[in-house]
């Protein structure tokens, strides 16, 4: 017997819709590339939405065609996510950080029938556009006034003429929920990008998450500035999370700088923030260097990689601001698992706290979670017994687009993450390693996160890199790779004793080298390959 609701679609247009309605006056506030603050609100971006689905049709985009972007946190980007994918189109965000030739194999790949770009990749694109086969429509995301005077570009098109030209008079279409909504290609770390496309239905069930109060806790009670841009996993889901609530949304464009976050947070009196932890980083580098605040922030949202333990501890005992560790991968839409305590632990003592919070959290309602070992048997969560940690959930991946590296599922559904894992009996998930950046050391393994986090814990480590580097007895042993902090001496004797009962005593690097900088994927994370690479041939010191 099948229950008497309504079937009606989930789909992204409601979304905005409903903050039209509920929430017309909260605002989008932008830091746009020609310059000055943009303000506007849930009632207007609606309006604009609409219109750029009118003008999207008026160009002969069709559902299920792709329509690319390149352009930064702002409100014609985020009018977009609306106005592709409530037509039926599907919202394709590039990552500009990309090496050129990747950006045109995915923009190939995925077929794109048209590019919207910010002002300040229009050098990119006019390098870009003969090798892109399948554009057909070129349209430079600013006004007439900021228009180039002449540009290499096809049939070069002015964004706010083609909105200009149409009309609000627009009902957004209703289809299947499972329609594909927007395209996110993985950064790429081996081999090419692959594409992750989400639909509809998954990215509404995904923003319910993102509220819940266990999850992230996203209210109309909250400013929130969206550090964490809209090309990396959708901007983690909070583009869309924000008109399901009425929050207010700052997007700050290109500027990440740390007085440039501080300065937002304080005009625009945010309460929230999310991001990868080198933004973090450089906003309290900046907080201790002018002694100013942030009294306003009540939670910042650290991802992308692990958050050291001393700046969860920094943010939370000196600027009152909770840290809610979060871990999760495009392929996820992206959100996995958060670090809201159980309401007992808010009662420990602060550094059996900060063991927790260091972990990357509980799994997220809807995201079946499990670690097993090499034969695929699935292993006990006592915190101790280390994984491969595998999920599955609505808002999963079946399979990359156009079928690009295979199944990526077993006969249950479940997705590997590619990641090594611990699950304790809390529930509480903490990454170790990434299956390929594990050291196996003598048989057992050493997870270069924790080494690389013990590292940043000191006061003159800006960042630290973690590698395992080929050894005659051990199989491989660990390697530690050290920005320090401008005017600061530590040399390899001062790390290592620094290092000492902060790690296992067989966990201890062998060797300390002192870099000037360490190489970063597109998305921010530490390029260990390519370190692996080029240290392949280091000698450690012998014993």
């Amino acid at each position: 017997m099948l229950g008497l609701m309504q079937d009606r679609p989930l789909l992204i247009s409601q979304l905005l819709e409903y903050a039209a309605i509920y929430h017309p006056k909260v605002e989008i506030v932008s830091k746009t590339v020609e310059g000055p603050t943009h303000r506007s609100n849930y009632a207007e971006i609606h309006r604009r939405a609409k219109r750029a689905a009118k003008a999207l049709a008026a160009l002969g985009i069709v559902m299920g065609d792709r329509v690319a972007t390149l352009a930064w946190n702002g409100y014609r980007h985020f009018e977009l996510y609306y106005g592709i994918s409530g037509m039926g189109a599907v919202c394709h965000t590039v990552n500009p950080r990309l090496f050129p030739e990747q950006i045109a194999y995915i923009a190939n790949h995925a077929e794109d029938k048209a590019l919207f770009f910010d002002l300040t990749f229009l050098p990119l694109v006019e390098k870009l556009a003969p090798q892109l086969k399948s554009v057909r429509h070129w349209v430079l995301m600013t006004d007439r006034a900021h228009m180039p005077k002449a540009s290499s570009v096809p049939n070069l098109l002015c964004y706010e003429e083609l909105l200009a030209a149409q009309s609000e008079d627009y009902a957004w279409p209703s289809f299947d929920e499972r329609t594909a909504s927007s395209l996110c290609y993985t950064s790429g770390t081996t081999g090419n990008p692959k594409g992750v496309l989400y639909a509809h239905r998954s990215t509404v069930l995904h923003s319910f998450a993102v509220c819940m109060g266990d999850t992230l806790a996203l209210s109309s009670r909250d400013s929130v500035l969206v550090v964490v841009p809209m090309f990396h996993a959708n901007a983690w889901g909070l583009v869309y999370a924000a008109p399901m609530c009425g929050a207010k949304l700052v997007l700050p464009g290109p500027h990440l700088d740390g007085p440039s976050v501080h300065a937002q947070i304080e005009a625009e009196r945010c309460t929230m923030s999310a991001g990868v932890p080198t933004v973090w980083l450089a906003l309290l580098n900046y907080l201790t260097e002018t002694g100013k605040r942030i009294d306003t922030v009540k939670k910042f949202v650290i991802g992308g990689s692990a958050a050291p333990r001393s700046m969860i501890e920094t943010f939370q005992e000196k600027y009152g601001a909770y840290v809610i560790h979060a871990w999760g991968m495009t392929e996820m839409s992206p959100l996995g698992t958060t670090g809201m305590l159980k309401p007992a632990m808010y009662d420990w003592p602060v550094q059996k706290r900060l063991d927790i919070q260091q972990k990357q959290g509980r799994a997220v309602y809807g995201v079946d979670m499990k670690i097993v070992d090499d034969e695929g048997r699935e292993m006990p969560r006592d915190g101790k017994a280390f994984g491969r940690l595998l999920v599955r959930g609505p808002w999963i991946t079946s399979g990359y687009f156009k079928g690009e590296g295979g199944s990526v599922i077993d006969r249950e559904d479940w997705f590997d993450t590619g990641d090594v894992a611990t699950l304790d009996a809390d529930g509480f998930m903490q990454i170790t390693d990434r299956s390929k950046d594990v050291i196996k050391s003598g048989g057992e393994w050493i997870s270069s996160i924790d080494l690389e986090n013990a590292a940043v814990g000191h006061a003159d480590v800006k960042e630290a890199c973690v590698i395992g580097i080929k050894h005659p007895k051990w199989q491989e042993r660990p390697l530690l790779l050290v920005i320090r902090r401008p005017g600061t001496a530590l040399d390899r004797a001062g790390m290592l004793k620094y290092l000492e009962g902060k790690v296992a005593k067989w966990w201890m690097p062998d060797d300390v080298v002192f870099v000037d900088e360490l190489p970063h994927t597109a998305t921010g994370k530490l390029l260990k390959a390519k370190l692996r690479e080029e240290y392949a041939d280091y000698k450690l010191p012998t014993a």
